[in-house]
């Protein structure tokens, strides 16, 4: 018996986050937020301290790889929705961006459960593996090249 599963690269890797992330985009835009607020709202809410704004779009820049300046501007937007707040050099959650964050991890609960529903655990762990290393590659090369 032959395997006609397809061998994992860049493009089924973008093909699979893209279709994720569509389906966590659509939830997103119910809820009044773009997936760039959500990933900086969601990092100032799971942060171990309250962060400065330098930290959060650090933070955020490390995941996303993408302009300080757009992050800022959206650390700015999540400022004027009101779902964050500054305090003195620190930003905090307002229960408005707890509350959002909760309700789209609700929403977006049982899409996930049926995404990734019925996927052996080993081959999630294989594939968490293989995530993890093109993660860790991929960074040093972005490293090598800024």
């Amino acid at each position: 018996m032959t395997n006609t599963a397809p061998a994992a690269d860049a493009r089924a890797l973008g093909l699979a986050h893209y279709a994720a992330r569509g389906v966590l985009e659509h939830v997103l835009a119910r809820h009044g937020i773009t997936f760039q607020q959500q990933i900086a709202l969601r990092a100032a809410l799971t942060a171990d301290a309250p962060q400065t704004p330098d930290d959060l779009v650090a933070q955020v820049q490390s995941s996303l790889k993408t302009d300080p300046a757009d992050i800022r501007a959206t650390v700015d937007e999540l400022l004027a929705k009101q779902l964050l707040v500054e305090d003195g050099a620190r930003l905090h959650p307002t229960d408005a961006g707890r509350e959002l964050i909760a309700a789209a991890g609700a929403e977006t609960a049982p899409i996930s459960a049926r995404i990734w529903g019925g996927i052996p655990a080993e081959d999630l762990a294989a594939a968490g593996r293989v995530l993890a290393l093109v993660t860790e590659r991929a960074n040093a090369e972005l490293e090598a090249l800024t």
